[in-house]
């Protein structure tokens, strides 16, 4: 740790803050040398308050490195030990933590056992608060509901499903935004056996209508509209048009319904009022969550999650988020990304609350709201701390309860991170989280225990081994399974093909998992991130990842977000790397691929040359936030072809 860095950062928790510029100067000139400049580090009250220092007291480890390694080689104690931290109730107890009898890609979990997740949610005291919520329309104002009252609510509607005749395995799409009534359903669902096929509503009527038919939905839930933004969301009508013209349309349970199609039932007309809770009790892999992959070129994968993948994002919450009984966790977020069902399980199996907001995260409406309910964890995404930093919304030591931040969605940029970090006096460290649906949590993180990097990973996830089998130290990252998380199946591709086939054997002959992550490994064990395999490019005979060319990009005065992508001409050759830019309010195109050039060769490399740069309002990106990249390439190489075959430009 930088002595200098050190210093401006007593001067700033004493309450003398300079302008973020000067921060940002001080910690590039503090750490000019040093491959890993650390922002943060933990004191001695974060380490006593830490699940994971308890844990490691627990088992006699003198280290994190040790409870990592502890973790990965001992897999069986490591759970036995997790399981009753994270409160779990079995209706009969596992007769053993895992069974390898059919091989490490078909692991079987907590074998014997038979349980009902949600009965594992609802460890709290019954007064808790379970959820505050805050609406954009209300302008201020915290709703409240305690874990008793969410518990009955749970019950209301998986009875409301059950008089209806549904039964165990059948589906119920939630396509709606994430308030307290979503989580009702969620639960509810899970409660009555049957599995939540998880849509995210800023999809089309058509691609609601596609997920629907893949999940076999037989209801969805959805309210009338909602206000975002400033702008009125009709989702009712989206799914209406979904539903028409099939044979047996799902039914649809609309909140604040007004003029309903015939068939459909208003959400208080469907919940039962009998208090009587269903008792019901599964095998570990029965299926509870179908989630979607981003579906960016065919049909959209789908991912089951099953009475197990809580568990993993519980254990993620409580030892790489530090989450507490008590604490309250935000992240703005949505029902059809993993990070909606994440948030209800990190929050509930560690008793604590989840703050809600139905509306954009963005302005003072959203600031208020994080700093009124307390939030302690406050997950965010990149592209939301960089419209923060731009508006200025968030007051430097504005949110005096937030102790840690995580991140998670898209690649960071470490000046931005670093102002996050500033607005809590860097009390609060950010946690990158990096993983997936199929994983339900995270494969690379951070933990309280490790000093904090901007935009950098401290570790593998606890439970997950990890290799990268690049030489450099820079390559695709596999995972080595079995990890309790990991998906075992897919509703509609080939499961093993998707994700072993073609895979090559670890460095002692172990079975790899491919994820598609291409990861740098530090000198001193910390990862960062390189973006996917798949937007890897080859310029000049180099590799380069997207990522590293829009970080440098990203660093222009008038450029707001950036995307590298590389077209290969036609008929072949070396790939051309093109630049898709959204520029800052008052930006010009005017000389600026003549500027991103001699950035990308001053800071990367001089044979990485552009062949063009396109201005655009915005980028693409999936349900979950992710840059649709793929799009884009096909985007430039149809424009290309019709402006070659003398056809009109797009």
């Amino acid at each position: 740790m930088s002595a200098s860095w050190t210093e401006l950062v007593e001067q700033v928790r004493q309450g003398r803050r300079p302008p973020f510029s000067a921060h940002w100067e001080a910690f590039r000139k503090a750490h000019r040398d040093d491959p890993l400049p650390i922002a943060w580090w933990p004191d001695e009250q974060t380490r006593e308050r830490s699940n994971l220092l308890s844990l490691m007291r627990e088992l006699g480890l003198g280290d994190y490195p040790a409870l990592h390694r502890f973790s990965v080689e001992n897999k069986q104690e490591f759970w036995r030990r997790v399981l009753p931290r994270l409160g779990i109730v079995f209706a009969r107890e596992p007769d053993s933590i895992l069974d390898l009898a059919d091989g490490v890609k078909h692991p079987r979990w907590l074998p014997g056992a038979r349980l009902e997740i949600t009965r594992s949610c609802f460890g709290a005291p019954p007064e808790t608060a379970a959820i505050l919520y805050g609406r954009e329309r209300d302008e201020g104002g915290l709703e409240s509901l305690s874990y008793a009252e969410l518990d009955a609510q749970v019950d209301r509607f998986a009875n409301g499903l059950l008089d209806r005749g549904f039964e165990p395995g059948q589906s119920v799409a939630l396509y709606m935004p994430m308030t307290p009534e979503c989580v009702v359903a969620y639960l509810g669902t899970v409660r009555a056996g049957c599995r939540v096929l998880s849509i995210a509503d800023s999809f089309s009527a058509e691609e609601l209508r596609r997920r629907m038919e893949i999940g076999g939905a037989r209801a969805v839930v959805t309210v009338s509209s909602y206000r975002r933004a400033g702008r009125t969301i009709d989702l009712y009508g989206k799914v209406r048009a979904a539903v028409r013209g099939l044979e047996e349309p799902p039914i649809a349970i609309v909140l604040e319904a007004k003029e309903l199609d015939r068939g459909d039932v208003p959400w208080e007309g469907f919940l039962v009022d009998r208090r009587d809770s269903p008792a019901l009790a599964f095998d570990p892999d029965h299926v509870t969550n179908v989630l979607f992959s981003s579906g960016t070129t065919g049909d959209p994968k789908a991912i089951p999650w099953t009475e197990l993948t809580p568990l993993k994002a519980g254990m993620d919450a409580h030892f790489h988020h530090d989450i507490h009984a008590g604490d309250v966790v935000c992240w703005p977020t949505n029902i059809g990304w993993m990070m909606g069902p994440w948030l209800i399980y990190a929050s509930l199996l560690n008793d604590a609350t989840m703050a809600l907001y139905e509306g954009a995260p963005l302005g003072p409406g959203f600031t208020r709201f994080v700093h009124d309910a307390g939030v302690g964890m406050l997950g965010v995404v990149p592209s939301i701390v960089r419209a923060w930093r731009r508006t200025e919304d968030v007051e430097a030591g504005g949110w005096p309860h937030v102790r840690l931040f995580s991140s998670t969605g898209e690649a960071s940029s470490p000046e931005d991170y670093l102002w996050l970090m500033s607005r809590t006096d860097y009390r609060a460290p950010v946690v990158e989280y990096l993983g997936g649906t199929e994983i339900g949590g995270g494969h690379l993180t951070g933990t309280v225990l490790q000093p904090a990097s901007p935009s950098t990973f401290t570790t593998a996830a606890l439970g997950v081994d990890v290799v990268i089998l690049d030489k450099s130290g820079t390559g695709e990252l596999f995972l080595v399974p079995p990890a309790l998380g990991l998906s075992q199946e897919l509703l509609n591709r080939d499961h093993d093909a998707v994700y072993y086939d073609g895979c090559p054997t670890g460095p002692r002959g172990e079975v790899l998992r491919r994820h598609g992550d291409e990861i740098s490994r530090l000198p001193n064990g910390y990862f960062r991130a390189q973006g996917r395999a798949d937007d890897t490019m080859n310029l000049g005979g180099i590799k380069v990842a997207s990522l590293e060319l829009e970080r440098v990009v990203g660093t222009h005065a008038g450029v707001s977000e950036c995307a590298a992508v590389a077209v290969p001409p036609e008929g072949g050759g070396p790939e051309r790397l093109v630049l898709y830019v959204v520029l800052e309010d008052g930006g010009s195109p005017d000389g600026l691929e003549r500027e991103l050039g001699d950035r990308i060769a001053r800071h990367l490399n001089p044979l990485f040359k552009i062949h063009d740069v396109v201005v655009v309002d915005a980028l693409p990106r999936t349900a979950s936030n992710k840059v649709m990249r793929r799009r884009l390439r096909d985007e430039y190489a149809s424009r290309t072809a019709v402006r070659r075959s003398g056809g009109p430009a797009r």
